[in-house]
C-alpha cells in the first residue's frame, strides 16, 4: 500500500510540474494584452534586401493590431544581441478572448 502512495504521489507531482510548465510556455498572454477581434490576414510575401553586415539577422514581416484594424510592419534587419545570432519570430495566437500577439525572441 505504501509503494501505491509514493507511486501516486509522484504522479501527481509530475502533473503539476508539467501543467506549470505549460502555463509559462511562450503562447502564455501576459497580463495587460491587447486582443484583436478577428484574425489576422495571411503574412504578405516579402522581398529581402542585402544583408547590411554579418551580425544581423532578418525579422520578417507581420500584421499589427492598431486597436480597429490590422496594418502591415515590414521586415528588417536587426543587429544580433551580443552572443545570440538566433531570432523566434513572434507569432499570432488565439485564446477565447481573441487573437494576440506573441512577441519574438533572442535564442
Amino acid at each position: 500500500m505504501t509503494g501505491n502512495r509514493k507511486s501516486l504521489g509522484s504522479f501527481a507531482v509530475a502533473v503539476a510540474a508539467s501543467m506549470m510548465l505549460a502555463a509559462c510556455g511562450s503562447n502564455t498572454p501576459a497580463p495587460g494584452t491587447v486582443y484583436a477581434v478577428r484574425e489576422p490576414p495571411a503574412r504578405r510575401t516579402e522581398v529581402i534586401v542585402t544583408r547590411p553586415g554579418p551580425d544581423y539577422v532578418w525579422i520578417g514581416g507581420d500584421w499589427r493590431w492598431t486597436g480597429s484594424d490590422y496594418e502591415w510592419a515590414p521586415g528588417r534587419w536587426a543587429p544580433t544581441e551580443g552572443n545570440r545570432r538566433a531570432y523566434r519570430a513572434g507569432h499570432w495566437a488565439h485564446s477565447r478572448r481573441g487573437w494576440y500577439w506573441v512577441e519574438g525572441r533572442w535564442r
